[in-house]
């Protein structure tokens, strides 16, 4: 028994929120809920799960714009980011008015997450990565036996996450994904926060960003 997903892309920026869950159990974890709940729920019905948390990349509106509207309605727990996205969650109102977004209620999580924790679902249990530099408080997940991470806005298929926003970094960023993700093998197969997936073997021998070969 594995992992299994759904992607469903979410909100005017097509943002990859990830349905996740445990085949043996059938619980199961909204990864990045942005917005557009009815369509994140028509797929929970589709798929025939019982959701029992969030999991949060980071914090910015596309990514976790309908966290606290979910989690009111499901009654369940938001694991994530890292604490050092709070003061995006904080600003959730004014990212909103910004990209014209409905406004979000602001919310806590029930858990930070840090370097080397772990999350659950159902049955399965997926590897935290703090890789600061899109954002702070920015977190991949991975699950090893079915070789396959989450990783947000961190890294894309040809691309990289954007470095401009408050707090970015594009220095730190280039390490989180050249110290962080990489050396988890290039066969490991990724969902980013927008565009197709791709492997980290592929990102490393292509992406003009971080690959080997970059001029």
């Amino acid at each position: 028994m594995s992992l299994k997903y759904r992607i469903v892309p979410v909100t005017p920026f097509e943002q990859n929120c990830t349905l996740i869950w445990c085949e043996e159990t059938r619980k199961a974890a909204v990864v990045d809920p942005g917005g557009d709940l009815s369509r994140i729920r028509a797929a929970i019905e589709a798929e025939g799960v019982t959701v029992e948390k969030i999991l949060l990349t980071h914090a910015h509106i596309d990514h976790a714009g309908g966290t606290a509207e979910l989690a009111k309605s499901a009654g369940i727990a938001i694991e994530g980011p890292h604490k050092e996205d709070n003061f995006w969650i904080q600003g959730l109102p004014m990212q909103a008015q910004m990209f014209g977004f409905p406004v979000p209620e602001v919310f806590t999580p029930d858990r930070w997450l840090e370097d080397g924790d772990t999350v659950t679902v159902g049955n399965q249990t997926l590897e935290v990565l703090h890789c600061p530099g899109h954002t702070p408080g920015h977190v991949v997940f991975f699950h090893r036996s079915s070789q396959l991470a989450l990783v947000g806005d961190v890294l894309f298929n040809g691309s990289i996450g954007r470095t401009d926003f408050p707090k970015g970094d594009h220095a730190t960023l280039i390490r989180s994904i050249r110290e962080k993700l990489f050396p988890l093998g290039d066969n490991i197969a990724f969902i980013s926060g927008h565009g197709p997936m791709s492997t980290f073997g592929q990102e490393k021998a292509t992406n003009p960003f971080v690959s080997d070969h970059r001029g």
